[in-house]
């Protein structure tokens, strides 16, 4: 795999980023610490950042872009796990369990991604109760978004899936200028992210397109009616 030069700050504390992520309940002098070991990457889009069955290098956070955590199936198909961006920490789970990666984290975008080695994290974790509380706050989180989609999966229409990873999809993208904007897209992976076959995905994307919820532009989907859209994921009276 060939990455490109990386374009994050040399140092944590310059990040914008690191607010938001677990390495926002770090001190100034542990921020300086891992800006001294961490590893800074350009993935493209469509690259691998770490593959399912691999053990853990250490903590990734991303400070650009838009990542994927997916999983395939006895029969080779991929299910669409869950969305991450700017902010977010990555293979943090088997780094906890001492496991290997259990879902491959793969670039939606074009990213640059930080890692710290997995000494510093178990480093953090030892010293920095702060660090350890939003730990188990975000596996708590996680564990809570993945009972949450196999009751989707389990007991929702395929419809109504769709509705709601289109939802999922146009928050996960919206830029921060109320400007019109297109999502970003395949198939393939609004199909995964569904849990259906994407022939299934392309014909109910057919039927909303025909009722004016959205519109397409080859593999990019445009909102136009966001009420309707959020009125088919509200639950039924």
């Amino acid at each position: 795999m060939v990455l490109l030069a990386s374009s994050a700050p040399r140092n944590c504390q310059d990040c914008r980023c690191v607010s938001r992520s677990l390495l926002g309940t770090c001190q100034l002098s542990e921020l300086s610490l891992i800006s001294g070991s961490k590893m800074s990457q350009q993935y493209q889009r469509g690259q691998i950042i770490f593959q399912e069955g691999n053990r853990p290098a250490g903590l990734y956070c991303i400070h650009q872009g838009r990542v994927k955590m997916s999983k395939l199936s006895s029969d080779g198909k991929e299910q669409i796990l869950s969305l991450r961006k700017e902010g977010d920490v990555l293979g943090f789970q088997p780094l906890c369990t001492g496991g290997s990666y259990e879902a491959t984290a793969v670039a939606l975008t074009d990213c640059v991604v930080c890692l710290v080695p997995r000494p510093d994290f178990y480093s953090l974790l030892e010293q920095n109760s702060q660090f350890s509380h939003a730990l188990l706050r975000r596996l708590s989180e996680v564990l809570s978004e993945t009972q949450q989609q196999m009751l989707h999966t389990a007991y929702k229409p395929v419809r109504e899936r769709l509705a709601e990873a289109l939802l999922l999809l146009y928050n996960f993208f919206r830029p921060e200028t109320p400007d019109q904007f297109s999502i970003p897209i395949s198939r393939d992976d609004l199909a995964a992210i569904t849990s259906t076959a994407k022939e299934t995905a392309s014909r109910l994307l057919s039927e909303l397109r025909e009722e004016g919820i959205i519109a397409t532009q080859g593999s990019r989907i445009i909102v136009l009616d966001l009420p309707r859209l959020q009125k088919m994921c509200a639950p039924h009276s």
